[in-house]
């Protein structure tokens, strides 16, 4: 069973692919409450900028290890036109209390804008599988590359991510 565990864990930690361009699907939140650190937003406020969607829940060890890294990369790339987008999809019940996504986001340092996903409408949209996922977007709104799995400053799937978003930071508007 335990060789099950790690065959499974190596082969979601080790997933990136690129993607045909398609849209990023329009927010399903839409609600103030909704929202951490933002009014609700929708995909056309995001259009000129790349965007990383970060699928993630705080109860996930994967996901809360990776935030010192993508905290790090906010700061890197706090000049350009970069945006980070959280969309807490909750695994367990006590997930879905706002007021816990609240505090985590507080612990953990986010300040970019956060959806609740309660309902895993957003999740569904996006095809998603998996904690944390992490949904690379070019200026004109396509999903270009997804990646997945806990992610640290400096490994290898961290820099790739990086240059994939210096990649389409450089393509134009």
């Amino acid at each position: 069973m335990r060789m099950l565990l790690l065959a499974v864990m190596l082969v979601t930690t080790a997933r990136a692919e690129a993607v045909d361009p398609g849209p990023l699907p329009e927010f399903t939140n839409r609600s103030d409450e909704g929202w951490f650190n933002s009014a609700p937003l929708v995909v056309d406020d995001l259009r000129g900028q790349v965007v990383l969607v970060d699928i993630w829940t705080f109860g996930c060890w994967n996901c809360y290890r990776s935030f010192p890294w993508l905290n790090a990369l906010e700061q890197r790339l706090s000049g350009e036109d970069f945006r980070v987008i959280g969309i807490h999809s909750p695994e367990f019940a006590h997930e879905k209390d706002p007021a816990r996504v609240s505090a985590k986001i507080a612990e953990f340092g986010l300040h970019h804008p956060v959806m609740l996903d309660n309902d895993f409408a957003y999740w569904r949209a996006l095809g998603n599988r998996y904690w944390p996922a992490y949904y690379l977007v070019d200026r004109r709104g396509s999903i270009r590359h997804v990646h997945v799995g806990e992610t640290h400053e400096g490994d290898a799937r961290a820099v790739e991510i990086e240059r994939q978003i210096r990649a389409l930071l450089a393509e134009p508007s």
